[in-house]
């Protein structure tokens, strides 16, 4: 009875004594990237808001992608693949994210913005999270485990200050990496990383507390019009599917159709300017958060959604940098309220619907998914958002925005596949 009371003993110190460590390491990673976050964010707005009030400096997008190209090529990170990298090193055994990772993607990302790409900012916040968490572990000292899972919750600190949904922040990183396992020995860390970066960013009002679209128009969840958002949530599926093979494709040929990085990110740039003034639009330049808000307000016009593609696209494939997530939330948005007036329901469940059912599609975390709409939405409407997220998981196969992410078990049996994404 003694010796298992003395092993008991010695386990709970030693559950103890790693609880402590990883509280006092997330707290440290969490002010650290929160506080660059929310200088990002700050950057990324002040870019976007000059952009919006002069028009003209969109002609100066070939000259910010010629500068985006030589930042990494004096860096030495020329054929850095983005947030696939971050993937791979969560996985590899001798491989690490560079610390030079961080400011190149932070100041080419508010590059893009300020001269008028289609981009996100959460990509970037993935990247750089994991720099700096892995610079951290570096200088800590931490074993090779230690220093990967200190990586995650880099990334969930940096996702919860600029996403400011620090619950699905926490989980994103240890659901993405690979598909159908969760790499829980990061949770305390991902969690107090993420809810001590939301902190800090509530510090520097980059965030509020409040929901950023509350959807108050909902309908009974058990009646007929749930099949209506079966319809949606396929919908959403396939737009997501749709996203990434444009992606994919379009990086694919951009490389073979110009193998020189500076003529293949000004042609882009070119394209880009070319659509804007042929469509007389900035809706899909920068963030589009304006059109985002619209969706939940009214049905817009249905070909927004494919438009956002195509500029994202442009802007992405040849060598612009921030991300293709909010573009994805913009997708869904747009889609949604766009098939609202069609199947004659309220515009602002059903955008909130495709934000959550596209981003699911694109990149296979359901759970993730749930939460970032109970985080954004509320919980009013929460039978559909479980629903969308269920539906366009099954549906979207095994499609990803993230050639590295690896699909471990099948998504139609209990079955282990483990293969990439397509």
């Amino acid at each position: 009875m003694g010796e298992k009371m003395n092993e008991m003993l010695e386990i709970w110190k030693n559950q103890l004594t790693v609880l402590v460590k990883w509280i006092l390491m997330s707290l440290v990673t969490g002010g650290v990237v929160g506080t660059i976050a929310s200088i990002f964010s700050y950057a990324v707005s002040w870019a976007t808001a000059f952009r919006m009030a002069h028009f003209w400096v969109i002609f100066g997008l070939p000259l910010g992608g010629l500068l985006i190209v030589w930042l990494y090529k004096k860096a030495g990170e020329e054929k850095n693949t983005g947030t696939n990298l971050v993937l791979s090193v969560i996985r590899s055994q001798d491989e690490d994210v560079p610390i030079r990772v961080a400011p190149l993607i932070l100041i080419s990302t508010v590059i893009t913005h300020f001269f008028g790409g289609s981009s996100g900012r959460e990509g970037a916040a993935l990247q750089f999270g994991a720099s700096v968490g892995g610079w951290i572990g570096r200088r800590l000292h931490l074993n090779e485990s230690d220093e990967k899972i200190i990586i995650l919750s880099g990334m969930s600190a940096a996702f919860a200050a600029l996403f400011g949904t620090p619950m699905a922040a926490a989980i994103f990183p240890m659901e993405v990496v690979s598909v159908g396992i969760m790499y829980y020995s990061a949770l305390v860390p991902c969690m107090f990383a993420s809810f001590t970066a939301q902190y800090v960013a509530l510090l520097f009002k980059v965030r509020t507390l409040a929901h950023p679209y509350p959807v108050e128009d909902v309908p009974d969840f058990y009646s007929f019009q749930t099949l209506k958002f079966l319809i949606l949530a396929i919908a959403f599926a396939l737009a997501g599917v749709l996203f990434c093979v444009m992606l994919h494709t379009c990086e694919h040929k951009f490389k073979e159709w110009f193998a020189n990085p500076y003529l293949r990110i000004v042609a882009g740039a070119a394209a880009v300017i070319v659509l804007r003034f042929l469509l007389g639009t900035e809706d899909y330049l920068g963030l589009g958060g304006g059109v985002i808000q619209a969706s939940f307000k009214g049905a817009v016009s249905p070909e927004k959604f494919l438009l956002k593609m195509v500029f994202t696209c442009l802007t992405l494939c040849v060598g612009f940098k921030g991300g293709e997530i909010v573009p994805s939330l913009f997708i869904g948005a747009t889609l949604g309220s766009a098939m609202s007036a069609f199947l004659a329901l309220p515009p602002d469940i059903c955008a909130a619907c495709g934000m959550v059912g596209v981003f699911c599609a694109v990149t296979n975390s359901p759970i993730s998914s749930m939460l970032i709409a109970f985080e954004m939405f509320g919980f009013t409407g929460m039978p559909f958002y479980c629903s969308v997220v269920a539906v366009s998981y099954l549906v979207s196969g095994y499609y990803s925005l993230y050639k590295e992410q690896r699909i471990v078990y099948s998504k139609t049996e209990n079955k282990y596949v483990d293969r990439h994404t397509k």
